[in-house]
Protein backbone atom coordinates (compact mmCIF):
# COMPACT_ATOMS: atom_id res chain seq x y z
CA UNK A 1 0.00 0.00 0.00
CA UNK A 2 0.92 3.67 -0.79
CA UNK A 3 2.25 5.87 2.06
CA UNK A 4 0.17 8.30 0.12
CA UNK A 5 -2.58 6.71 -0.74
CA UNK A 6 -6.14 8.15 0.62
CA UNK A 7 -5.79 4.66 2.75
CA UNK A 8 -2.16 4.35 3.49
CA UNK A 9 -0.07 5.10 6.46
CA UNK A 10 0.13 8.68 6.17
CA UNK A 11 -3.60 9.13 5.83
CA UNK A 12 -4.24 6.78 8.76
CA UNK A 13 -1.88 8.61 11.09
CA UNK A 14 -2.78 11.97 10.16
CA UNK A 15 -6.44 11.00 11.02
CA UNK A 16 -5.60 9.51 14.43
CA UNK A 17 -3.08 12.42 15.36
CA UNK A 18 -6.76 15.25 14.59
CA UNK A 19 -8.43 12.64 17.15
CA UNK A 20 -6.00 13.04 19.34
CA UNK A 21 -5.43 16.58 18.89
CA UNK A 22 -9.13 16.74 20.16
CA UNK A 23 -8.95 14.80 22.60
CA UNK A 24 -6.46 16.39 24.08
CA UNK A 25 -7.96 19.72 26.43
CA UNK A 26 -10.67 18.59 28.82
CA UNK A 27 -13.65 21.14 27.55
CA UNK A 28 -13.38 19.27 24.25
CA UNK A 29 -13.42 15.82 25.74
CA UNK A 30 -16.72 16.65 27.60
CA UNK A 31 -18.20 18.44 25.04
CA UNK A 32 -17.58 14.68 22.94
CA UNK A 33 -19.50 12.98 25.59
CA UNK A 34 -22.06 15.20 25.78
CA UNK A 35 -22.90 14.93 22.16
CA UNK A 36 -22.52 11.24 22.99
CA UNK A 37 -25.14 10.89 25.29
CA UNK A 38 -27.39 13.27 23.51
CA UNK A 39 -29.57 11.55 20.27
CA UNK A 40 -28.17 12.28 17.08
CA UNK A 41 -29.21 14.93 15.32
CA UNK A 42 -29.44 17.20 18.01
CA UNK A 43 -27.69 19.87 19.64
CA UNK A 44 -26.32 20.96 23.45
CA UNK A 45 -25.92 24.01 24.29
CA UNK A 46 -22.55 25.55 25.36
CA UNK A 47 -20.81 26.30 27.52
CA UNK A 48 -23.21 23.69 30.05
CA UNK A 49 -22.05 20.84 27.88
CA UNK A 50 -18.04 21.38 28.02
CA UNK A 51 -18.01 21.63 31.72
CA UNK A 52 -16.45 19.07 34.15
CA UNK A 53 -18.98 18.97 37.19
CA UNK A 54 -16.11 17.72 39.11
CA UNK A 55 -13.79 20.84 37.75
CA UNK A 56 -15.69 23.82 37.04
CA UNK A 57 -14.37 26.55 35.06
CA UNK A 58 -15.80 30.04 34.58
CA UNK A 59 -18.40 29.80 32.25
CA UNK A 60 -17.73 33.15 30.79
CA UNK A 61 -13.98 32.41 30.05
CA UNK A 62 -14.72 28.91 28.62
CA UNK A 63 -17.24 30.35 26.49
CA UNK A 64 -14.67 32.52 25.33
CA UNK A 65 -12.35 29.66 25.20
CA UNK A 66 -14.87 27.39 22.86
CA UNK A 67 -15.15 30.37 21.02
CA UNK A 68 -11.79 30.78 19.51
CA UNK A 69 -10.07 27.72 20.52
CA UNK A 70 -11.80 24.07 21.04
CA UNK A 71 -14.99 24.63 18.76
CA UNK A 72 -12.60 25.75 15.76
CA UNK A 73 -10.51 22.74 16.30
CA UNK A 74 -13.25 20.15 16.44
CA UNK A 75 -15.00 21.55 13.75
CA UNK A 76 -11.68 21.92 11.61
CA UNK A 77 -11.57 17.81 12.04
CA UNK A 78 -15.31 17.72 11.29
CA UNK A 79 -15.73 16.34 14.52
CA UNK A 80 -18.43 19.00 15.32
CA UNK A 81 -20.84 22.06 13.57
CA UNK A 82 -21.78 24.86 15.88
CA UNK A 83 -23.23 28.14 15.82
CA UNK A 84 -23.16 30.97 17.71
CA UNK A 85 -26.56 32.44 18.83
CA UNK A 86 -26.71 30.49 20.90
CA UNK A 87 -23.99 29.34 21.12
CA UNK A 88 -24.40 24.99 20.86
CA UNK A 89 -22.65 22.05 19.19
CA UNK A 90 -23.92 19.09 17.35
CA UNK A 91 -22.36 15.96 15.77
CA UNK A 92 -20.15 16.43 12.72
CA UNK A 93 -19.87 14.59 9.58
CA UNK A 94 -16.83 13.05 11.30
CA UNK A 95 -17.86 12.53 14.76
CA UNK A 96 -18.12 8.81 14.72
CA UNK A 97 -14.15 9.03 14.35
CA UNK A 98 -13.63 10.86 17.75
CA UNK A 99 -16.87 9.28 19.38
CA UNK A 100 -15.17 5.47 19.10
CA UNK A 101 -12.66 6.13 21.24
CA UNK A 102 -14.49 7.71 23.71
CA UNK A 103 -17.11 4.67 23.60
CA UNK A 104 -14.28 2.21 23.80
CA UNK A 105 -12.97 3.96 26.62
CA UNK A 106 -15.98 3.93 28.55
CA UNK A 107 -17.05 0.14 27.68
CA UNK A 108 -13.57 -1.05 29.16
CA UNK A 109 -13.63 1.45 32.04
CA UNK A 110 -13.08 -1.57 34.49
CA UNK A 111 -9.88 -2.31 33.25
CA UNK A 112 -8.14 1.15 32.61
CA UNK A 113 -5.82 2.20 35.39
CA UNK A 114 -7.23 3.96 38.31
CA UNK A 115 -5.19 6.94 37.47
CA UNK A 116 -7.16 7.45 34.24
CA UNK A 117 -10.68 6.89 35.92
CA UNK A 118 -10.53 8.76 38.69
CA UNK A 119 -11.67 12.50 38.16
CA UNK A 120 -13.37 11.22 35.41
CA UNK A 121 -17.00 11.31 36.05
CA UNK A 122 -17.91 9.43 33.25
CA UNK A 123 -15.44 6.74 33.28
CA UNK A 124 -16.35 6.56 37.27
CA UNK A 125 -19.82 5.92 36.68
CA UNK A 126 -18.92 3.56 34.12
CA UNK A 127 -17.05 1.35 36.16
CA UNK A 128 -19.44 1.44 38.97
CA UNK A 129 -22.31 0.62 37.11
CA UNK A 130 -19.91 -2.75 36.01
CA UNK A 131 -19.30 -3.41 39.75
CA UNK A 132 -22.76 -3.09 40.65
CA UNK A 133 -23.68 -6.28 38.13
Amino acid sequence: MNKDSPGGSTASTERWNTVFRAAAAEPRRQLVVSLLDAPPGTSVSLPESAINPDVPQDPQTLRQELYHEHLPLLSDGGFVEWETDPLEASRGPNFDQIGVVFDTLHEHAPELPDSLVVGCLRLEVEEQQRLDY
